[in-house]
């Protein structure tokens, strides 16, 4: 019996051995495991990490890119209003021009505006009834003088030599046809005038004339107002 149960515990030590050496085979293998799947979770975390980077940054520059131009949008807007502004306030000093200035400033401007001389004024219903009438009388007596020439300043000094002078201004206005006339018509301008030749119009507006000079005058105005 004694040999039985020394060849039973010889049984039993091998086979505990064996179940030892399984187990530290398993413990080092489940430590293998474990520290590959560490490495892994960690290699991936900071490649989340760095993409979770790099697609920040690359929304920071769009973010960026895109306030730049909206306050590159703003700066033009406020630019435009403020010009817009400056050429508002030109029209409006033209508009309250006192009334001698602004007779003779129409009158001017119907001078180089008149062809044949025969052209009818049209003016705003305000400016038909407080200025036209002095504009064309002014125009037309310009034209005439333009066309002939008046008697020397000596003659003219007398009452005789007036009518004179008046007599040949009269008659060149006839023969020349130095005739501009103060339409009944009326056109809803802010100042000026719109002068009509049959189917031709020349628009002196002063809205029209300001427009046409800030597109002439726009980069000058901005370069005086903006300098750095």
């Amino acid at each position: 019996m004694e040999g039985i149960e020394k060849i039973t515990e010889k049984i039993a030590q091998d086979a505990q051995a064996e179940i030892n050496k399984l187990v530290a085979e398993t413990d080092e293998k489940v430590k293998a495991i474990q520290a590959s799947a560490e490495r892994q979770a960690q290699q991936e975390a900071s490649e989340i990490v760095e993409k979770g980077r790099a697609a920040a940054s690359e929304r920071l520059d769009r973010l960026s890119s895109a306030s730049q131009m909206e306050r590159r949008k703003l700066e033009l807007a406020a630019k435009q209003e403020v010009l817009g502004e400056a050429f508002d306030l030109a029209l409006e000093k033209l508009c309250a021009l006192p009334e001698k200035e602004y007779i003779a400033l129409l009158t001017k401007l119907a001078l180089a505006a008149a062809s044949s001389g025969k052209e009818q004024m049209i003016f705003s219903p305000k400016d038909r009834n407080t200025v036209g009438k002095q504009v064309v009388m002014a125009a037309n007596d310009a034209l005439v003088k333009e066309r002939a020439p008046g008697l020397p300043e000596e003659i003219t000094k007398s009452k005789v030599g007036t009518l004179m002078d008046k007599l040949i201004h009269n008659t060149t206005a006839i023969v020349t046809g130095a005739g501009l006339t103060l339409s009944e018509q009326t056109r809803d301008i802010k100042g000026g005038f719109i002068m009509v030749d049959g189917d031709v119009e020349i628009n002196c507006a002063f809205e029209t004339l300001v427009r046409l000079q800030r597109e002439q005058m726009e980069k000058k105005v901005a370069d005086a107002l903006f300098q750095s």
